[in-house]
């Protein structure tokens, strides 16, 4: 079959690769429908983190059920599922207290000696505690399906960064960060019923959506101009709740000094930019918390994926291009360059 590999900095190929197969009872062989590029993918791309020339790329996806093991009761062949960006065992402690990202067994796509998921198939283990089934008419539904696929990552990651930050009905919400998980917080802020909504953002077809999404305020300026701006709009008091969505030195120090008193940023955004932007001396004299990490999307995918049928929520609008598989890397370079918010693979 062909995947995605990365062979170094800016060098994305398709190429052919072994075909995946049943290794332990626990598998399941998914034939990939649908898969995307993911901002952090770009870390790898432009060399910031490190992987081996071959390896497998990519974690987001959904398919269709081509193979299971005999210790998979609860899938069958022909079932249309979505995998959230790790695998996870579903029994173990921390995936019964719905910390997947943390299973002892579980590990992320792409990973050395796993499978990718922009590719045209991925073994993936542990596939009951891991996969998530989704009607099978949606294979075919053109307007579904991207929204379907945000729940693979960005749209469980932008409802952790809300959850993180303790979004309640009625408060005042900020979000650091115009990428597709900081305008999926937006909307994961605006389901939760955030009365305000501050996006922080200057690329205008991006906070066009973040509007769509639910977004009442937007925030051009950047590091202490922003930090002006947001205090001005809140009447000097800052936001109850700040989604940090970006990863750097800048976004986490803005994101600080934006929340108010007592309130709590939800950090989602990849680190890479180093620690020195988290200010615990200003966090303590101001009582602001600090919460989040890595989303545990197999525990959010199952009430996410309630509203995104019901049409209550749209987290797909985020894809503005979609690609088959020989487009993957002109994808990489649309996403690089900021000329393409998010891409979609369909195969």
């Amino acid at each position: 079959m062909r995947a995605t590999v990365i062979h170094g900095p800016h060098d994305i190929r398709i190429e052919e690769v072994p075909d995946p197969r049943i290794q332990q009872p626990t598998d399941a062989v998914v034939r990939v429908v649908n898969a995307c590029i993911c901002g952090s993918d770009l870390w790898a791309y432009r060399g910031v983190a490190a992987r081996q020339p071959g390896q497998r790329i990519g974690h987001e996806f959904l398919g269709v059920v081509e193979e299971v093991g005999p210790e998979v009761p609860g899938l069958r062949r022909g079932d249309l599922v979505v995998a959230p960006f790790v695998w996870s065992d579903g029994t173990c402690e921390f995936c019964r207290e719905g910390l997947q990202t943390s299973c002892p067994h579980g590990g992320f796509w792409g990973s050395v000696g796993s499978d990718g998921g922009q590719g045209e198939a991925v073994r993936v283990p542990f596939a009951d505690g891991t996969l998530v089934r989704l009607p099978k008419d949606a294979a075919g539904d053109e307007k579904l399906l991207p929204s379907l696929l945000a729940l693979s990552d960005v749209m469980a990651t932008g409802h952790h960064a809300a959850v993180s930050a303790g979004v309640r009905p009625g408060s005042t919400v900020a979000v650091v960060g115009d990428g597709a998980v900081g305008l999926c917080g937006v909307l994961a802020a605006h389901r939760l019923g955030a009365g305000r909504i501050i996006a922080l953002g200057r690329h205008r077809a991006r906070t066009d959506i973040a509007r769509a999404f639910g977004a009442t305020d937007v925030v051009a300026e950047r590091g202490e101009a922003a930090v002006e701006v947001v205090r001005e709009l809140t009447g000097g008091r800052g936001a109850h709740a700040v989604l940090e969505a970006v990863g750097t030195e800048e976004s986490m120090r803005t994101a600080i000094s934006i929340t108010r008193d007592g309130g709590a940023v939800g950090y989602v955004g990849v680190p890479h930019g180093g620690s020195a932007g988290v200010d615990v001396g200003q966090m303590f004299d101001r009582n602001v918390r600090l919460c989040g990490g890595v989303a545990p999307a197999r525990a959010y995918i199952p009430e996410l994926l309630a509203d995104v049928l019901s049409g209550a929520i749209e987290p797909g609008l985020v894809f503005d291009r979609t690609v088959g598989l020989d487009g993957v890397p002109d994808g990489y370079r649309a996403m690089d360059d900021r000329s393409a918010l998010k891409v979609r693979i369909a195969l």
